[in-house]
């Protein structure tokens, strides 16, 4: 048999597949022979398009010469072809399974979740690296057919955003930025993965690269769509199979309703301890004419209550003070509009809510995993809340024989040397039993003891600390 899989890119192609039939017996070799033209081609297989290909039928006995014609219609790009000649499958291939669809387990507003079925290429073998492996990619525009189409999109986005650069150079440090914390947040994305000799894999900057047909990909916008593709990558043969890709849009973020107040109007508030209600109660006013003035009067109706009242315009906060039993004024001048937020302070009165007292996790304990743990990284989880917030990472270095591991909860991440952190997220889950987010430290030494730290920053009062965690780097892998 002859097997011919042509992998295309993003660009139409013409392919032809012809044998060369000597006219007659010769002295001359077969190749001497179609170079003078005494002989003649026969047509095999043709094919026009911009995916995947392959084709097989019988090898023809009489023909030594192969001939393949690529042409691109469009413009120049890339293509890898292989030609198998025997019976069977080459195996050169990983093998996709009876279902190539990639599934959506769930959807939040910074992660999704997502599944496949395995492949049957993927072994695991005690204590060797396998020579499969998944690598799932995430891009804005549109799902990928083949690996080498992914890695020709990824090079045509850098290079734009290079053009990008050049044409503003004001943009060019923001850029860079936001790539340097992109790197910082996901540091085996763009580095190799310690990779041995054998392995003919650039990196394409997979979000998952793992054995495992599950997948978790965090730190995504709000309302955003994006397309996820999955690939079976062959590190020794330097081949590839696609899966059916999918797309979904994250949930937007949570909006608490804003209720218009009018001008000379009494409104009673009635401020509960119910869960949905985390994000207060927030009123809007717009004063009449053109001097832009306006008088605030308020006061609780429960004697023992204390209610947090901040007054902002355009999302800068004009004035946040506390009201209680006695009568209290805010002079409102200056602003188009102004945005009035009442948050309780007092959690054990019937008439307040949870809000003052700030979110706190299910729990402050952090997760290693034992099966992440490499000889230079670790793999952190912790959960967090459902609102949206920013999480430090802090590390440092302890002797293997230290009995003192845990950090004074005391101490804040201000006081802390710059070196110690390692990074920042911001996360945000809606459902607090599924609000769990993960980072993974890099640059570790093999064999040392670290002593993790996790802070939850707040915009008001003291950060909230998670309890210390150490983990002790592999000493050899």
């Amino acid at each position: 048999d002859l097997i011919l899989h042509c992998i295309r890119l993003l660009n139409m192609l013409d392919l032809e597949l012809k044998c060369f039939v000597s006219a007659g017996s010769s002295k001359k070799s077969m190749p001497e022979v179609w170079w003078r033209g005494s002989g003649r081609e026969v047509r095999i297989y043709t094919y026009t398009g911009n995916a995947v290909d392959t084709y097989t039928g019988p090898a023809y006995a009489l023909a030594s010469i192969y001939i393949l014609r690529l042409k691109s219609n469009e413009q120049d790009t890339q293509v890898s072809v292989y030609l198998h000649e025997g019976p069977g499958l080459s195996g050169a291939f990983p093998e996709l399974p009876s279902d190539p669809r990639v599934h959506m387990l769930g959807v939040g507003m910074t992660s999704v979740t997502l599944n496949w079925a395995p492949s049957s290429s993927v072994v695991v073998k005690d204590g060797h690296r396998p020579q499969h492996e998944y690598c799932v990619l995430v891009n804005h525009k549109h799902n990928y057919r083949n690996l080498c189409a992914a890695h020709e999109g990824i090079r045509k986005e850098i290079q734009s955003m290079q053009k990008r650069q050049r044409r503003d150079k004001q943009s060019k440090e923001i850029v860079w930025a936001t790539l340097k914390d992109w790197w910082w947040r996901q540091p085996d994305a763009l580095k190799d993965r310690e990779s041995s000799t054998t392995d003919k894999f650039e990196d394409p900057g997979c979000v998952c690269r793992d054995i495992e047909s599950v997948c978790t990909v965090s730190d995504l916008l709000p309302d955003t769509q994006y397309y996820f593709d999955v690939f079976i990558m062959d590190r020794i043969n330097g081949t590839s199979a696609a899966y059916t890709g999918t797309f979904a849009r994250t949930h937007e973020e949570a909006r608490p309703a804003v209720t218009s107040l009018r001008e000379g109007q009494v409104k009673w508030v009635t401020l509960t301890g119910d869960a949905s209600s985390l994000q207060g109660d927030q009123f809007r006013f717009k004063p009449r004419g053109w001097q832009q003035n306006g008088l605030l009067t308020l006061h609780t109706c429960n004697g023992t209550s204390k209610v947090k009242v901040t007054v902002s315009s355009k999302g800068q906060t004009l004035t946040s003070q506390e009201v209680g039993h006695q009568l209290a004024q805010i002079w409102l001048h200056g602003a188009p509009s102004y945005l009035i937020q009442l948050q309780a302070l007092d959690p054990g009165s019937s008439s307040t809510i949870p809000k003052a007292v700030p979110v706190f996790p299910t729990t402050l304990q952090i997760k290693s995993f034992n099966k992440l743990r490499s000889c230079n990284s670790v793999t952190l989880a912790w959960m967090g809340t459902e609102e949206r917030s920013l999480y430090c990472i802090y590390q440092r270095q302890i002797p293997l024989d230290s009995k003192h591991t845990s950090t004074d909860r005391c101490i804040d991440p201000e006081s802390r040397p710059a070196d110690e952190r390692v990074l920042c997220k911001y996360f945000q889950e809606l459902n607090p039993r599924r609000a769990v987010t993960t980072a993974v430290v890099g640059e570790l030494e093999p064999g040392m003891l670290y002593v993790f730290d996790v802070y939850l920053m707040r915009r008001w009062g003291l950060p909230i600390k998670y309890h210390s965690k150490t983990v002790r780097t592999r000493s050899d892998c």
